[in-house]
């Protein structure tokens, strides 16, 4: 752990650490102040465990000192991190989808149609083609498997610095998603449209029924409770779906062999999106875009801290930033 690369890494894994718990004292306070409640035992149970895998990662430094292997304890933290920003955000998107602002449904439709990607047209051909739709759905639940397996694959790979960088994007790219659909809300492009269901037969509208029921519920306010895994993606613009697809994509392109492979999982879920997940065309823009502003953003931190580190006691030289 001794290695400059390893040094660094490791010391912006405890700057991480900051934003989750600003995070974290955000929904606190929306529990507090507010009418929400979360039902513990899934909770509890889930940020248990994050927190248990950190505690392991910091303590088997503490422990083994020069002995440690960077890719258990970075995969360890990588994966601790990322599940608290998921454990947090899931129902912080209810606390920002609880806003009475004005629905953009209207206004979203308007401009995809301006741009000539009419929803209903999208969903029309999609429903005349069957056998699309499983691809889709595969392609669309991608967003679960690679935020375990990309700080498992950086961590391999020894790209520490990198996966750290991907935390912070993570999790800025869904702070703001979240702010964002706060003051811009909207149910998704089958409510915009005012078709029936049974207008798509052949499409899976399990998730578009989950959040129009929830996004509904909400602004009624007839639901305040929250069950962690009950909890629907209720976030239309920008989609974190294709925000996450960038994020997937741009912390993986340098693996050799995978980062292609990976290239190619991600565009299949961000073109999932639309169909399966109910988005507009503008919200898989403002999400892709959304994204590389997240990312440049994490690699300004980077450059700062490190530009601080060089300046006090602890000074780095040869940090290989291009490789990690």
């Amino acid at each position: 752990m001794l290695e400059p690369d390893v040094r660094f890494a490791w010391r912006l894994f405890h700057l991480n650490w900051l934003p989750i718990a600003a995070m974290g004292s955000v929904l606190l306070l929306a529990v507090l102040l507010g009418n929400f409640s979360i039902a513990p035992g899934a909770f509890l149970t889930m940020t248990g465990i994050a927190i248990e895998l950190a505690l392991i990662a910091i303590l088997y430094v503490r422990l083994r000192a020069h002995a440690a292997d960077p890719k258990l304890v970075f995969a360890l933290g990588g994966i601790s991190q990322l599940f608290m920003i998921a454990i947090i955000m899931g129902p912080l998107s209810y606390v920002a989808g609880a806003t009475s602002l004005p629905l953009q449904d209207q206004s979203f439709l308007a401009i995809d149609r301006a741009l000539g990607m009419d929803p209903g047209m999208i969903a029309r051909f999609v429903n005349e083609r069957p056998q699309l739709v499983g691809l889709l759905e595969t392609g669309y639940a991608f967003i679960k498997w690679f935020l375990l397996l990309t700080p498992i694959i950086l961590a391999a790979t020894m790209r520490l610095v990198r996966l750290q960088v991907f935390v912070g994007a993570f999790g800025i790219a869904l702070a703001v998603t979240l702010a964002i659909s706060a003051l811009v809300p909207a149910i998704g492009t089958y409510y915009g449209l005012g078709r029936p269901l049974s207008d798509y037969p052949a499409l899976n509208m399990t998730f578009y029924a989950a959040q129009l029921r929830d996004i509904l519920a909400l602004r009624e306010g007839a639901l305040r409770h929250l069950e962690l895994f009950e909890l629907a993606g209720i976030v239309s613009f920008p989609s974190f779906h294709a925000a996450s697809g960038v994020l997937y994509l741009w912390a993986l392109w340098p693996v050799r062999r995978l980062g292609g492979i990976a290239a190619a999982m991600n565009v299949w879920m961000i073109i999932a999106t639309p169909v399966i997940g109910a988005h507009y065309m503008i919200d898989v823009v403002g999400g892709i875009a959304l994204a590389a502003i997240s990312i440049r953003a994490a690699s300004y931190c980077r450059d700062r801290a490190l530009r601080e580190l060089e300046l006090s006691s602890e000074r780095l030289p040869q940090i290989s930033l291009q490789t990690n």
